[in-house]
């Protein structure tokens, strides 16, 4: 397959390091990196991360979605408790 293929300085400059250290012709280098590049190993495949739900056990009359207010009148309580009004 004939393609037009425009490269990024970076890129074309590492392709030719490549090219001058493994004494390759440029179809062949972009066709290893290519090849390279394409490849997604099993291995290498991440498992799916999933999320495993569980019981909070929180008491009857706490409202688990206000534990933010729960948590603001602990600290009041605490700073009284400790420099007073």
């Amino acid at each position: 397959m004939r393609t037009t293929l425009t490269l990024e300085p970076d890129v074309a400059l590492k392709l030719k390091k490549r090219m001058a250290e493994q004494k390759l012709t440029l179809k062949d280098a972009i066709n290893q990196a290519l090849r390279i590049g394409l490849e997604t190993p099993e291995s290498k495949r991440k498992k799916p991360f999933k999320v495993e739900p569980f019981a909070l056990g929180v008491l009857p009359g706490i409202d688990p979605d206000k534990m933010n207010q729960l948590l603001d009148q602990l600290e009041v309580e605490h700073y009284i408790q400790k420099f007073g009004r």
